[in-house]
């Protein structure tokens, strides 16, 4: 039995597998994405979107889906399902017995005597989704149909029935191609043997995507199918299927898909499948390695996102040095203007130094490691010190964050274009991320550099600090400190960003502080499902990610949970209590385990609601949580080897 299963009776309620999603991808940025019952509910949903280099390495929707459809004694039988709002037609779920990640997603069909796997790959580094479909039994003649629905549309935007599509198609051995608009690659769909393709192009009108009308978008699309593909099947036969943007061998499929399934990770347990949802969040491309934010709809190589996720995704995953330099380094490369000369992102250069903090205490060698990254980090540190056009130093030695109408922090939700949280002003957690760099800076130049002017500098900017941020910050009514402060004074709210405070390396307050933050945030923020945006307490407390675009927009910092917020939160309480808070970080990452089989199957949510009973939403992976799970157990699992010796 697979470690991630479904039966029968679970697979053909809509109502709960239509909420479950399956992912594959091929760490180039392609992916496959759609419910374990193959009916898509977004328009991110697909069997086949790439990355387009002539698109500037947006990701398109090439191939939307494919019906299967059984024939015995001229009756059909199709497996497919699609969704025409209130109508699914056809119903092929009803056929389905079984689910499992084993470790690819694996479905059987029973329909009479037949009994039908289909098996979903995507080759790694390629851009091939391969499907592999085996008739376990059949008393009878059978054919195999196989019907593609056809979009080539941006992954964010949907497409309708218009004059303009090329609906002509181009032979290929044991299958065809099609090219539906200019700069498009071709769709090259192929079977591992003869088959006949009957061309009989037709569009598929007002297919809905349910999520995309829940979440107030718009929903509606057309498909075109051009035609299908037939060939007969014997009882115990396996056919592979292949759809690719380079014409395949069809006479080698068979052995290729042996080949890509010895390649896959195992997900037998809970760590197995960390690690390979970790490992689907990296992309190649040529000498470029990136990682993605989150399947589906997220980038690739965000700056923020890069730094946060990195240590957990490489490091604690599997000790990965090297991978982690390369992608650092490709980063910086892609990045060095928003670096060093500004962006909207005002704290992300100041996590470039908590990344490298970590490859430092891995590795063990801060020398080694400052040589390498140190001019970069002195160049960062110096651009906050002259001015950037996002952020001010004062004299007080903090930074003023501000740009009119701009999120500037990770809080960067929108309404009707206006930020829902600017934190303009002192942000707490930009400003502990600023001490950090000055002081990690300090440290490093003293001990691997040679004293001068930056250091100089450097030391003023630290008593700084020092001597104000406590009576700036600290809300006595509250026991903690202020999310961030403006001309108004503070903003008193009950948020996670006074965390790193504690967790960092260097804290501008002393442990007793920290101990009382800890104590507030244990209080109002932290649940089984990650740490809260905001305090319950608060009135602009949203417990749901759910409704309209703007409900949820509000609600996302407001009071959902955030998984990756863990990470900070268990280093504070670790520094603070040692080896016996392991049991209660045992705990919190445990919870998740509960979740593999529900939203993303074998992912990690990007975002829980605030309150009980905690479902997860947003992307089906994301970096950020998965990242600092892994790296929570790894932390966990260094304190209990301590105790063991």
């Amino acid at each position: 039995m697979a470690y991630l299963q479904f039966n029968k009776a679970e697979l053909v309620n809509l109502e709960y597998s239509l909420k479950r999603e399956l992912l594959a991808t091929n760490r180039t940025g392609g992916y496959c994405n759609t419910t374990i019952v193959g009916c898509n509910t977004r328009k991110y949903h697909g069997l086949f979107a790439v990355p387009i280099d002539r698109f500037d390495g947006h990701r398109y929707m090439l191939l939307s889906s494919l019906d299967e459809t059984l024939l015995q004694h001229g009756m059909p039988f199709n497996l497919g399902i699609h969704c025409y709002g209130d109508i699914y037609e056809p119903r092929g779920h009803k056929y389905i017995v079984d689910f499992e990640m084993n470790p690819f997603p694996v479905i059987t069909y029973r329909v009479g005597g037949m009994l039908f796997k289909k098996e979903i790959l995507f080759a790694v580094g390629s851009d091939q989704l391969m499907i592999r479909y085996t008739l376990l039994d059949a008393h009878s003649h059978t054919l195999l149909r196989l019907k593609p629905y056809l979009a080539f549309r941006s992954i964010h935007e949907l497409t309708v029935a218009n004059g303009d599509a090329d609906t002509h198609y181009q032979p290929e051995e044991c299958g065809a191609s099609f090219c539906l608009y200019k700069d498009f690659p071709r769709l090259h769909l192929q079977v591992s043997k003869p088959c006949e393709y009957v061309h009989a192009p037709d569009w598929y009108r007002n297919v809905v995507y349910k999520e995309e009308y829940r979440r107030g978008f718009d929903c509606r699309e057309d498909l075109l199918v051009p035609g299908f593909f037939e060939f007969p099947m014997e009882k115990g036969e396996s056919v592979v299927f292949s759809a690719s943007t380079a014409p395949v061998n069809p006479a080698g499929l068979k052995a290729q898909f042996t080949r890509e399934v010895k390649r896959r990770m195992p997900r037998d347990n809970y760590d197995d499948c960390l690690k390979a949802a970790a490992e689907q969040l990296f992309a190649y491309k040529g000498k470029l390695v990136r990682i993605c934010t989150g399947f589906s709809w997220h980038e690739m190589g965000g700056m923020r996102e890069t730094c946060i996720a990195l240590p957990g995704l490489t490091l604690y995953n599997t000790g990965d040095v090297k991978r982690f330099e390369k992608i650092l380094g490709d980063l910086i490369a892609e990045n060095s203007d928003a670096f060093l000369h500004g962006s909207n992102q005002v704290e992300s250069p100041l996590r470039l130094f908590e990344a490298v903090q970590h490859l430092a205490k891995f590795t063990g060698d801060e020398a080694g490691v400052w040589k390498r990254y140190g001019k970069f980090l002195k160049q960062v540190v110096e651009s906050y010190i002259e001015g950037r056009p996002e952020v001010w130093l004062h004299d007080n030695g903090l930074l003023w964050a501000s740009k009119p109408g701009v999120a500037l922090s990770w809080m960067n939700a929108y309404v009707n274009g206006q930020p829902v949280t600017e934190r303009r002003g002192y942000q707490v957690e930009t400003n502990c991320l600023w001490y950090n760099a000055v002081c990690f800076t300090l440290d490093m130049e003293k001990r691997y550099g040679k004293s001068g002017k930056l250091t100089g500098r450097l030391s003023e900017i630290k008593a700084a600090i020092e001597a104000c941020f406590y009576d700036l910050f600290w809300v006595p009514a509250r026991r903690h400190l202020a999310d961030f402060v403006d001309e108004s004074g503070q903003n008193v709210f009950t948020r996670p960003n006074q965390l790193y405070a504690c967790s960092l390396a260097y804290s501008p307050v002393s442990e007793e502080v920290q101990a009382e933050i800890l104590h507030a945030v244990n209080r109002e923020l932290v649940t089984t499902r990650g740490i809260r945006t905001l305090s319950p307490k608060n009135p602009l407390y949203r417990s749901r990610y759910d409704g309209n675009q703007i409900e949820r927009d509000t609600a996302t910092h407001n009071g959902c949970n955030r998984p990756w917020l863990l990470g900070a939160y268990v280093d504070a309480s670790f520094k603070l209590f040692g080896p016996s808070f392991v049991r209660k970080a045992q705990e919190l990452v445990d919870g998740f385990q509960e979740d593999l089989n529900v939203h993303g199957i074998a992912g990690v949510a990007e975002i829980y609601d605030g309150d009980p009973p905690y479902m997860p939403h947003g992307a089906i992976n994301s970096a950020l949580s998965v990242s600092e799970i892994i790296r929570v157990k790894y932390l966990i699992n260094q304190y209990k080897k301590e105790e063991s010796l």
